[in-house]
């Protein structure tokens, strides 16, 4: 399993290499569910091509998107309920086609108690994964809306400095209101920083969204 190797090189005594090697490999297409909320976690995933988003959804409907999985990574939300072998409080969904390594409870169990190198690749990504959680919820609860979404206009523009996202899609992304984000875009637009259209958002200084992205906690 060349893909595999490649990606996860850290694995690399013989019971963890045995462990990604007997791993059923998976695709699905864009747009599936993973996971979703309240049902069992029974195998790790390692993510081997595409991305899976990640995110949460309150009683009102309001969604939040928590992180996403990326080429070479695992979903430390399926290695907490595996952990504490606690069904999924969230839900997970392709954001692009995906190929996956799926590796049973059974052998996951085996690669905590007999593989260092497999032990510490679950806890390492584990780690940085919860310091990115722990980020996003210092930036909920204490930064004003408009750094949050200066800075999510600079993680999903294109190399033409535009987006082709929907006021819905960037409320998504910061578990916030439409209505919020569409006046607060509203507000750049007057400012000169973007250009408003139908289903695209054209950034125009970049130099000031910057600014505002960056701006400290007072």
């Amino acid at each position: 399993m060349k893909v595999a190797n490649t990606l996860f090189p850290t694995i690399n005594d013989p019971i963890g290499q045995d462990i990604i090697n007997k791993a059923k490999s998976v695709s699905l297409p864009a747009n599936s569910t993973v996971f979703y909320q309240g049902a069992s976690c029974e195998n790790y995933l390692l993510i081997t091509k595409g991305i899976v988003k990640v995110f949460t959804r309150a009683i009102n409907g309001r969604e939040i998107v928590l992180y996403r999985v990326l080429e070479g990574q695992s979903c430390t939300l399926t290695t907490t309920c595996l952990l504490a072998n606690n069904d999924y409080p969230a839900e997970g969904e392709t954001e692009t086609d995906i190929e996956a390594l799926v590796i049973p409870l059974s052998d996951f169990n085996r690669g905590l108690a007999e593989s260092s190198s497999f032990r510490a690749f679950v806890f390492n990504t584990y780690g940085k994964r919860l310091c990115d959680v722990i980020t996003l919820v210092g930036d909920v609860s204490f930064n004003r809306i408009d750094i949050r979404l200066a800075k999510q206009l600079l993680i999903h523009a294109n190399q033409h400095n535009n987006l082709s996202l929907t006021h819905q899609a960037l409320a998504f992304e910061l578990g916030t209101a439409r209505e919020v984000i569409s006046r607060q875009l509203k507000t750049f637009e007057k400012q000169g920083l973007l250009c408003l259209s139908r289903g695209k958002i054209q950034l125009n200084n970049l130099t000031q969204i910057n600014e505002i992205a960056n701006t400290p906690l007072i």
